[in-house]
């Protein structure tokens, strides 16, 4: 079912979770910052709205690198009720597509909690700062991918956020799957 996360809350605090890694380290999400901001960026392995755009978010992280925008991917979603997004498959879907940032487990889906995230994907773009200036989509692509020419709305939002500190006035909600929610907590 597709879900449809708020639209930015400009100035809200990013908070620091340590999540694994498919690396089989611990990660600090904050820790994947570059001189400029960040890109939080809540995924999952099996949903046909991240699958139709994952080579434009490589794409993006990795050309946002260069503009001091660190980018992190975390998947949130009940492992358990969708196999596809076990720990074991985000490292197969890593690797198939080359992702150049960290891909964290969020077993728990407390950091998904925290951040309010909506759907996959569910981007939010925060300064130097830590302040969140950007929620809002990649691009108009939906469960296809959309034609070779369409903005780049994360990435031209984070470019400004990395040149201003600020995001932009108007923007666009992601679209994509609901966050899997498991049916009781772990605690």
């Amino acid at each position: 079912m597709a879900a449809i996360p708020p639209v930015c809350d400009f100035g809200w605090p990013a908070i620091d979770a340590v999540l694994p890694g498919i690396d089989g380290r611990d990660h600090s999400i904050l820790g994947q910052a570059g001189p400029n901001g960040l890109v939080v960026a809540f995924i999952c392995n099996h949903c046909p709205y991240v699958k139709a755009v994952i080579g434009r978010i490589v794409r993006d992280a990795a050309d946002l690198r260069a503009e001091g925008i660190g980018f992190v991917a975390i998947n949130s979603n009940d492992a358990h009720a969708y196999p596809e997004d076990s720990f074991d498959n985000m490292k197969r879907f890593a690797a198939e597509h080359r992702f150049p940032f960290h891909y964290l487990h969020d077993e728990t889906q407390k950091a998904a909690r925290i951040y309010g995230a909506a759907c996959t994907p569910d981007f939010f773009g925060f300064n130097r700062e830590f302040k969140l200036q950007y929620r809002g989509r990649l691009d108009a692509s939906r469960k296809e991918e959309g034609p070779p020419d369409l903005r780049r709305d994360l990435f031209e939002a984070m470019k400004e956020v990395a040149r201003t500190g600020k995001g932009p006035s108007e923007q666009v909600a992601s679209v994509g799957c609901s966050i899997k929610w498991k049916e009781r907590e772990l605690h």
